[in-house]
């Protein structure tokens, strides 16, 4: 599974740097302004990981709030990508989320994570590493499919079992299988309360602009919401 989103991935990388930004609405008047809205202005003198980096489109906004940034993908290309958008600006690694992080403990003040969870099936460890690299009182900020869309590509329709499903994208020139993971709200909630405080759970509206460009698509997720937020922070004591 790892190494088919690893691949998946890499034939992405082409449209996410140079097409995504631009013209995915999701994207760009959906999912990104509702993260931006949590993410404080001014982040100097805070160091933050990009965790799921994709193309590098968050973990350059994060260079422009002033915050020392590090960013991570398990796709090679994409962190090809990353590198070439930030320069020297930030380290970009080829990590797995799913596997230990080469980070001292208490090192980031907060992590961002867009619209990448969903990947990974087991969340157990990935928030047993984000705890550990998180100062205390650390705060995380991620995004992932809403529930209430995935069980509509379930075949069993068991919404309160963990399901492996599988979605073709078409991205410009290609078309790519991508797997992922559909789980139920509960468990969602529940495997980040393991680890971290909840703040906030958000479920972000389309922009105007979405609803000016494509109308329809905007009246579909006003019914059906396609991606969920919550804003956390960790339980960590101070030592």
């Amino acid at each position: 599974m790892r190494d088919q989103v690893k691949n998946a991935f890499n034939q992405l990388a082409n449209s996410y740097e140079h097409h995504v930004d631009q013209t995915s609405l999701y994207n760009s008047q959906y999912e990104r302004p509702a993260m931006l809205q949590q993410i404080p202005i001014d982040l100097t003198n805070r160091k933050g990981l990009d965790a799921g980096c994709a193309a590098g489109w968050y973990t350059e906004q994060l260079l422009a709030r002033g915050a020392d940034v590090v960013a991570i993908d398990v796709s090679p290309k994409m962190i090809e990508a990353t590198k070439r958008r930030i320069g020297t600006k930030a380290e970009a690694f080829c990590l797995d989320l799913a596997g230990m992080l080469p980070f001292q403990k208490n090192n980031f003040d907060f992590i961002v994570s867009s619209l990448t969870l969903h990947y990974i099936e087991d969340w157990e460890p990935v928030f047993q590493e984000w705890n550990r690299v998180l100062k205390p009182g650390g705060s995380l900020l991620f995004s992932v499919h809403h529930p209430f869309t995935d069980i509509k590509l379930s075949q069993t329709q068991l919404y309160f079992e963990q399901e492996h499903l599988q979605d073709r994208w078409k991205k410009e020139e290609i078309e790519v299988d991508v797997e992922f993971y559909r789980r139920p709200l509960s468990m969602i909630l529940n495997d980040t309360l393991k680890y971290f405080t909840l703040e906030q759970v958000i479920e972000p509206l389309p922009t105007a602009t979405f609803k000016q460009q494509a109308p329809e698509a905007y009246e579909k997720l006003m019914k059906q919401p396609n991606f969920l937020i919550l804003q956390a922070t960790n339980k960590k004591a101070q030592n």
